[in-house]
């Protein structure tokens, strides 16, 4: 399962942590993300704002939730 987690927060953090260790997760992208979520998920620079580029990444990438 492909996993988008939009922001870059403690929050966000800790989610991305407890999904990581999940068999189902095959990966996880983190919109903008930080660096602490870098190193589980791959980051990439789109602002949680932007509702059209997050979109563009969900078709580019098959996102699932």
């Amino acid at each position: 399962m492909k996993i988008l987690v939009v922001g870059g927060g403690g929050r966000e953090h800790a989610l991305v942590w407890k999904l990581a260790q999940s068999p189902r997760v095959k990966q996880i992208f983190a919109a903008p993300g930080n660096a602490g979520i870098g190193e589980l998920a791959t980051c990439v620079d789109i602002q949680a704002e932007d509702v059209q580029g997050l979109l563009a990444l969900d078709r580019q990438e098959h996102i699932d939730l």
